[in-house]
């Protein structure tokens, strides 16, 4: 029994306990920072799985206050290209936009605006802006093969000096009917870009989780391979936001060298380390250097370490555990894995956690790159763990006959499976469930902020009947709500 350190509890062993609260959900505050330049208007993250979040659900997760982790299973220059796509769908204003030279060919410049789905690109000669090429310079064009400075739109430019305003900005592209207004200094140099598409953007998603300069912030998926500096490297150079080193089991001698390593380069970037499930594990990977930590070992839904291993720690120990270490030290943890509803969240974030990561729950949405199959009449997505079979990666070494001089042979074992879950819909609804349970469960529990969560809520351990009690039961449903049939 000495081996024994305690019981292992997960969501549905426990439920939070109400409170007086005089605190309507509408004016709980949802929103937690992370890092000094972290602040999320949600505590929520998409996972980094390829069936989750490329840079489609990076935007869409970013607009709505979150975070989107873009894995790490493509080529490290596809991968850079996808942050890119984030970083570059919404702006205030654009520091470093695409341009070209009046001798350019107008096919480069088509092509340039197509894979970017940009309208217009300034064209500068020797930094100085000359012109500019938009969709209306290309609308009755033919030919393809001339020069830029043969159709672009070269006098009477419509410019703005540095230190203009998004507002003002908007008045002088609305006076003079443009949707592209160049920044240039009193030399005529290029200084910047501010589009019309921006600023309705930013009227249209107020909650939008943004950088300094205004663009959605980012996050992307690193190993421990002999390539990731050089993956990190190409990320930094796009402008990640935040480095997310993931591995099977986080607690390693070759993680604790990699977080190193990447802070040693890159100070300047958030960096996230796990996945652990103890404190000794946690306090580690922070005297190491990790911004935050990240936890949850075999609680994901299509991970079967647990099975094939047997090893973890059930998810709301394991966030207890780790949050008191990091709180000692001013870390956030994340809670990854195991969140199946609504109330889940409010449990992970009143055990400790200052956001959540999740894959299932997102894998469904249209913004997912999971691919989309028609099952017995039913809209479905693919979807798998980054450790099933598809991702595996030889761990196991075994001896050969030879015992003198044996040679390692490598071993593949899968730890995940691959599915179908049911299809969604938009993010934004899904996320409008999720938050709407949250806001409600801070309101039971008296709370006006995830602080505040993580102060004074208490918890009550339920047997088997109180888990089937807090179900719905002694009824045939007959219409589900949308937070209950999320899953």
């Amino acid at each position: 029994m000495e081996k024994i350190i305690g019981n292992g509890l997960t969501f549905d062993d426990v439920l939070i306990v109400p409170e007086f609260s005089d605190i309507p959900p509408a004016h709980v505050d949802t929103s937690v920072r992370l890092a000094d330049n972290l602040t999320l208007k949600i505590p929520f993250l998409s996972a980094g799985m390829d069936t989750v979040t490329e840079s489609q659900m990076a935007i869409a997760i970013a607009r709505c206050g979150g975070l989107g982790i873009i894995h790490r299973h493509m080529p490290i220059a596809t991968q850079a290209s996808e942050v890119d796509r984030v970083k570059r769908s919404e702006h205030g204003v654009i520091t470093d936009p695409f341009h070209l030279s009046p001798n350019h060919y107008v096919y480069e410049a088509d092509k340039l605006m197509g894979k970017y789905r940009i309208s217009g690109v300034p064209i500068i000669e020797h930094d100085k802006l000359v012109g500019i090429i938009t969709n209306r310079d290309l609308r009755f064009e033919t030919d393809y093969s001339k020069k830029v400075y043969e159709v672009m739109t070269k006098d009477n430019i419509i410019t703005a000096p540095v230190g203009t305003t998004l507002e003002e900005a908007k008045k002088i592209l609305t006076r003079h009917k443009v949707e592209k207004l160049p920044i240039v200094d009193e030399n005529g140099y290029l200084k910047g870009l501010i589009t019309i598409k921006d600023i309705n953007k930013s009227v249209k998603y107020p909650l939008s989780a943004k950088d300094e300069l205004g663009r959605l912030i980012v996050g992307a998926a690193v190993g421990i391979k002999d390539d990731y500096m050089e993956r990190v490297h190409a990320l930094a150079k796009r402008k990640v936001d935040v480095i997310a080193l993931e591995v099977f089991h986080g607690h390693a001698k070759d993680v604790l060298s990699a977080i190193r390593s990447i802070k040693g380069e890159f100070p300047n970037i958030t960096l996230i380390a796990g996945n652990v499930a103890t404190p000794e594990a946690t306090l580690q990977l922070i005297e190491a250097g990790a911004d935050i930590v990240k936890v949850g070992i075999g609680s994901s839904s299509v991970s079967t370490k647990r099975m094939i291993a047997g090893m973890g720690v059930p998810q709301i120990s394991a966030i207890m555990y780790c949050a008191e270490v990091a709180k000692a030290k001013g870390i956030p943890i994340i809670a990854d894995g195991g969140i199946r509803f609504s109330g889940d969240i409010s449990k992970a974030l009143a055990a400790g956690a200052s956001a959540c990561m999740m894959g299932n729950l997102f894998a469904g949405c249209e913004e997912s790159p999971g691919t989309t199959e028609l099952f017995q009449g039913r809209k479905y997505k693919v979807y798998r763990g980054m450790e099933s079979s598809v991702y595996d990666e030889p761990e196991i070494t075994a001896l050969e006959n030879d015992t003198d001089h044996p040679r390692p042979t490598s071993i593949v074992i899968s730890r995940g499976v691959e599915g179908r879950i049911t299809y969604k819909g938009n993010l934004s609804d899904v996320l409008q469930q999720l938050l709407g349970g949250l806001s409600v469960g801070m309101s039971y529990a008296g709370c006006r902020s995830i602080g505040e969560l993580h102060d004074k809520a208490r918890f009550v351990q339920v047997t088997p009947a109180g888990l089937r009690e807090s179900h719905p039961h002694d009824i045939q449903i007959t219409r589900e709500s949308p937070n209950y049939n999320m899953v």
